[in-house]
């Protein structure tokens, strides 16, 4: 799942598992397909561990690799803080929209998904996020360090 938050519009890729090759392919797709012309793109992404630049020199030629490193800036929602990623927001959404009943096969799914992409990125909702750096001292307070006097 990825998401923009600015416009509001998702693209979601459906595989058969998420490995580290799954990711790389994912992200290259993201460098050059849906944002050729940025120099960086920001990512916010959970701590799964495939979610790494090294998943790229896996998948591709190092002078490849590097190229799609290069242009991607990331950073990591604390563990047990999913609920701070706007894509993890966006798959439950899909979870209760889309996928509240068995689908039998990944053809299926996959056209199910595209569907609900397609219907969704319409009219798409920008993110109107509102939790602030006060909020996050307050509810993620283990992970500031303590300032004494």
């Amino acid at each position: 799942m990825l998401v923009e938050p600015l416009t509001g519009c998702c693209h979601v890729k459906v595989t058969e598992r998420r490995t580290k090759i799954d990711w790389a392919y994912l992200m290259k797709e993201l460098v050059e397909t849906h944002y050729p012309e940025a120099e960086t793109i920001t990512l916010v992404l959970d701590n799964l561990n495939t979610h790494v630049k090294a998943s790229l020199y896996e998948a591709f030629a190092p002078e490849e690799a590097k190229g799609i490193a290069e242009k991607l800036e990331i950073h990591y929602t604390p563990k047990h803080g999913s609920w701070l990623n706007i894509a993890e927001i966006h798959l439950s959404i899909l979870s209760h929209q889309c996928l509240d009943r068995r689908i039998s096969g990944l053809r299926i799914l996959t056209k199910e998904v595209d569907v609900w992409m397609n219907n969704r990125n319409q009219e798409p909702i920008p993110v109107d996020w509102q939790f602030t750096t006060d909020d996050a001292r307050i509810k993620l307070k283990q992970l500031y360090p303590a300032i004494l006097h």
